[in-house]
């Protein structure tokens, strides 16, 4: 999923692969010396459409670029859509900055809770308040090699509960006993951390919804913006019904391949897909991997919306910007620059969080 994703024989010709090589962070390798620090290579950014640009534009003089149409909505600020991509809709600057940062707080402390399910419940069972203990620098140790199998009086400082055996224990504690534990920080963990479900739980390894897994619905204030922002994409008289969310999360190099979210009953209901933290590029390609995508930028406060023949339409992310040139996230870095929100610039600075929302029924 995260780069690494395996991609058909013969997918490397298609025109859909070649955007993703295009457009990925590469770094320059001429450089001999292994002390200076590695640049990414240019890379060609002039094709890329920009409806930052197009919104400022569109309020200055109405005025719109071939194929982008802009929608009469119950909304204060514009929804834009594709001439030739029926049933997309670009909301840009749809989230305020505070909302942004509300929802990267949720994002990093509420959503990988459980029992929502996480990328590390599978070797270390379900983790609690891992934000916590990453800001606590604590480390994640495997029972029974942990500081209480050497030392009676030494209790961890956390429990996962029935976690396959792992507890959290202060840093000093773990450090004292040299490489005895089988151990890992809670930091690093956390930069490790690559989706969290909410609501209906999804089944990586079958690919589908699995309902008998316990689960919380999908936390109201999320609901209430999800139903609000995907009105434009919605039959006439219905209203969206959010059951299930994946949160994703991308740090330097990470990508998202070209896929497709097949995996709800009803493709006439959108994903609404929220863009928090650096700036990315999005392609949107057609219904097979041979047509060519079109790439665009998607910056924190965007929000996406993919309904009915969009569906069908293979999308992926093979870019975020960290740097702080093309990051554009000023605005957040000033809302999380005091007290007790540090902890969340420092993650935010070079991550992008998307949290996209499903009606699965």
């Amino acid at each position: 999923m995260y780069g690494s994703e395996k991609v058909p024989d013969g997918s490397e010709r298609t025109a859909f692969r070649k955007a993703e090589k295009k457009y990925k962070l590469y770094y320059d390798d001429t450089s001999k010396s292994s002390k200076k620090k590695k640049q990414p290579k240019p890379v060609d950014l002039s094709e890329v459409l920009d409806f930052k640009s197009i919104l400022e534009s569109y309020n200055q003089s109405g005025d719109l670029p071939p194929g982008i149409l802009s929608l009469q909505c119950d909304f204060n600020f514009p929804v834009f859509s594709l001439e030739n991509r029926p049933g997309f809709y670009f909301i840009p600057r749809a989230l305020s900055i505070e909302e942004q940062c509300q929802w990267i707080r949720e994002s990093l402390t509420t959503f990988p809770q459980p029992p929502n399910r996480t990328n590390h419940n599978a070797f270390y069972g379900p983790i609690n308040d891992l934000f916590i203990a990453a800001k606590e620098k604590k480390v994640l140790v495997e029972e029974g090699n942990g500081p209480t199998s050497l030392d009676s009086k030494c209790n961890p400082s956390d429990s996962n509960g029935d976690v396959h055996g792992w507890e959290f224990y202060e840093g000093h504690t773990v450090s004292s006993r040299g490489n005895t534990c089988k151990s890992i920080l809670a930091s690093v963990l956390l930069r490790k951390l690559r989706w969290s479900t909410l609501g209906l739980q999804f089944d990586w390894s079958k690919r589908n919804y699995n309902i008998s897994l316990p689960h919380n619905k999908i936390p109201d204030a999320l609901c209430q913006l999800a139903k609000r922002m995907a009105a434009p994409a919605m039959p006439k008289g219905e209203q969206f019904q959010p059951e299930a969310a994946i949160v994703n999360y991308f740090g330097i190099g990470d990508t998202l391949g070209g896929h497709l979210d097949d995996m709800e009953a009803d493709w006439s209901k959108p994903i609404v897909s929220m863009s928090l933290g650096c700036k990315a590029i999005f392609l949107l390609g057609g219904k097979s991997r041979e047509d060519p995508p079109l790439a665009m930028f998607l910056r924190s406060g965007d929000i996406v919306l993919m309904a009915g023949d969009a569906r069908e339409c293979f999308h992926g992310v093979p870019r975020i910007f960290t740097d702080k040139e093309h990051a554009e996230i000023t605005p957040i870095e000033l809302q999380f620059s005091h007290g007790d929100d540090l902890c969340f610039l420092e993650y935010i600075r070079t991550s992008r969080i998307n949290i996209n929302i499903r009606q699965v029924f």
